[in-house]
């Protein structure tokens, strides 16, 4: 079997061995193409290379071959597509969105779905609490509310203010819902919920060595970041400001610092009030944003939770395209020479 990506997707040549084979299948129906593939105003590329329509006939395939099919469509009908030369990728997973929501605090299920929905996120975070046993208790049916097919969970260990509190619902986690996955959180403060850095360090490296995929909470502490890299975990996760306070990110600095110095992700966590926060932790390199109170006591969640997915896409985009220099004085955009002057 001889397999190309079509527009993203893996697809058997078959008996193909050309581009314009190919098209001659695709045109039969046997993937979703764009319509028309015999007629005018399709275009394609292999490798990078558009191939011109006479060189259809004579350009050959091979495996593991990069095929782009595109027509034209009416102007404005979708949004530019910038490539990310660095995807989103925890523990070998890849993530098409960057921001990650919480789903506490939201007024009902149908608010939480219909703002998770708006957000585009993949990832979802759920705490773990006792339940009484008639099945009551806090945000009880929550993962009845979920689409669990198109959300990966992170259940969080919301709460925990000690090592052994941590580990202990990690492991009533991965029991109740069958994920490795966790996103850790040892509280040394509990009137401003800061991490206790030691106690996380601590944590992490048990709950790595127990097979689990840990994305620390901490704060944009360098050497905590490098001392989580080194104990195994996923992702580092730095905070913005204090959980729920809707501060913005305090640490702008911080983050790049972190960025710059870990190979695993970051993720902005806690703080975030507004989309312009998001925007700005993104634009200091952050990989993704966790959000929750922002979105969920907004005085409209949905709208909210599309704006904040808009500006993580915005900083992220900024990110990547590279700021200007910044200058002490003024620099005129116009050309200096030829200004137009009149005579005194």
């Amino acid at each position: 079997m001889t397999t190309v990506r079509v527009n993203g997707q893996e697809y058997d040549l078959g008996g193909a061995r050309t581009v314009s084979e190919l098209m001659a299948k695709l045109g039969a129906g046997q993937l979703s193409a764009p319509a028309g593939l015999a007629g005018p105003g399709i275009a394609v590329a292999v490798n990078g290379r558009v191939v011109p329509r006479r060189e259809w006939e004579e350009t050959s395939l091979a495996a593991d071959d990069d095929v782009r099919l595109v027509k034209a469509v009416a102007g404005g009908a979708a949004d530019l597509t910038i490539e990310d030369p660095k995807p989103l990728v925890i523990a070998g997973r890849r993530f098409d969105s960057r921001l990650f929501v919480g789903t506490g605090r939201f007024i009902s299920p149908a608010v939480m779905r219909a703002a998770l929905d708006a957000s585009g996120a993949e990832m979802v975070t759920v705490a773990i609490r006792t339940t009484g046993v008639d099945g009551s208790g806090p945000d009880a049916g929550i993962l009845a509310a979920l689409d669990l097919a198109r959300y990966h969970l992170l259940p969080n260990t919301a709460g925990a203010t000690s090592v052994r509190e941590a580990v202990f619902m990690a492991e009533l986690a991965r029991e109740a819902l069958g994920t490795e996955w966790v996103k850790l959180e040892v509280i040394g403060d509990e009137r401003t919920l800061w991490p206790d850095v030691t106690g996380t360090v601590e944590a992490t490296k048990i709950l790595v060595r127990e097979g689990f995929v840990v994305l620390p909470y901490t704060t944009s502490d360098l050497v905590t970041a490098l001392r989580l890299e080194e104990a195994g975990a996923a992702t580092v996760m730095p905070l913005g400001s204090m959980i729920g306070s809707g501060q913005g990110v305090n640490d702008w600095n911080g983050i790049r610092r972190i960025v710059e110095r870990v190979s695993v992700p970051v993720v902005v966590d806690a703080g975030i009030g507004t989309p312009s926060d998001a925007a700005l932790a993104m634009e200091a390199g952050a990989d993704a944003c966790l959000i929750n109170t922002a979105i969920s006591r907004s005085d409209n969640p949905t709208t909210m939770a599309l704006a904040m997915r808009r500006a993580v896409e915005a900083g992220r985009l900024g990110y990547l395209a590279g700021r200007m220099p910044r200058s002490d004085h003024a620099i005129p955009s116009s050309p200096p020479t030829g200004v137009v002057t009149v005579g005194r």
